[in-house]
């Protein structure tokens, strides 16, 4: 096997195995963690299935040996993970559908979400970064810098409110909520601006060093003007550090998109996680825990082979 294969099947089968954990770890914890919640687990899956007004003690037993909620409970973890094997992931105890078919839509939604937030991210940062990185010091590197420290502490909540406020009550460009037309800009803008800020600087820093490097120097000192030497050279050597940068803010996009799917009311995974664990619907909660992690070692692994692709010297093993 040439080096390269070698490589590409090394990290292939560390993301296989990556999958497999993170798909056993988050449906046993999240399943654990339901059980572990105060309350009756009939009554609040009954009252999710009619309605909290109409609910009453006879609707909770016949909800309990529905479900048969009294059994072992290491027979309903066995049962999760035998759906998962026949990669299924169960049916929902609230509406009695497969869960893979209410995740496909909210999968989506997500997906598009976190693609339109990547957008934002992508043209906002990068060319303020690069900016910044090219003139150290200057009016953008301090504004990025100022904008990087407000954005990344403030909470996603807050952002969230404050985009409603201004763009939607006050100058009612956008609506407030929902799929209408328009309605995927501000919870875009609410993923997005904070990735943004942190993007530029970053490509700052990488496009400082690769100007700093000897290759940046002999390319300047062999001819090639400054626009040349920076779309030939110094973006490609800064190009690596933020990609592998945007693989570890996966996290920071599935974590915010809990908060601004609930509240932009956006029909994603996180919005239906946080409506699963209000039922206590176990395999919803599951299922979409568990997309949600696999969602994280795609994009990384995307994210690997995008290295891979713009690094030869990875691609046959050698030191970068």
């Amino acid at each position: 096997m040439s080096p390269v294969a070698a490589t590409w099947a090394r990290v292939l089968a560390a993301r296989a195995l990556q999958a497999l954990v993170v798909a056993l770890l988050v449906g046993t914890v999240c399943f654990f963690m339901m059980r572990a919640l105060p309350g009756d687990l009939a009554m609040r899956i009954a009252a999710s299935r009619y309605g909290y007004d109409l609910v009453g003690n006879a609707a909770a037993q016949a909800v309990r040996a529905e479900l048969v909620l009294d059994g072992p409970v290491w027979s309903a973890l066995l049962g999760w993970w035998a759906d998962v094997a026949a990669f299924g992931l169960g049916t929902s105890l609230v509406s009695g559908e497969p869960v893979w078919d209410e995740i496909v839509h909210q999968l989506g939604a997500t997906l598009e979400l976190s693609g339109a937030a990547v957008a934002i991210a992508l043209a906002l940062g990068v060319p303020a970064g690069v900016r910044a990185g090219i003139a150290p010091g200057g009016w953008t590197d301090r504004a990025t810098l100022a904008a990087a420290v407000v954005l990344r502490a403030m909470p996603p909540f807050l952002l969230c409110v404050l985009l409603m406020l201004v763009v939607a009550v006050w100058l009612g460009a956008l609506p407030a909520a929902g799929e209408e037309d328009g309605g995927l800009l501000l919870p875009a803008l609410a993923l997005g601006l904070g990735l943004a800020a942190g993007l530029a600087r970053v490509t700052r820093g990488a496009v400082s060093a690769a100007r700093a490097s000897p290759s940046h120097e002999f390319a300047l000192t062999s001819g090639l003007g400054d626009a040349q030497v920076l779309r030939h050279h110094t973006l490609r050597h800064a190009a690596l550090p933020v990609l592998a940068w945007l693989g570890v803010q996966t996290v920071f996009l599935l974590e915010g998109a809990v908060v601004v799917e609930t509240l932009f009311a956006w029909p994603g995974i996180g919005h239906a996680l946080v409506h699963a664990v209000f039922g206590r619907d176990v395999p919803m909660i599951q299922g979409t825990a568990l997309c949600m992690g696999l969602l994280f070692v795609t994009f990384n692994g995307l994210v690997d082979a995008i290295c891979l692709v713009a690094d030869p010297r990875r691609r046959w093993g050698r030191d970068a």
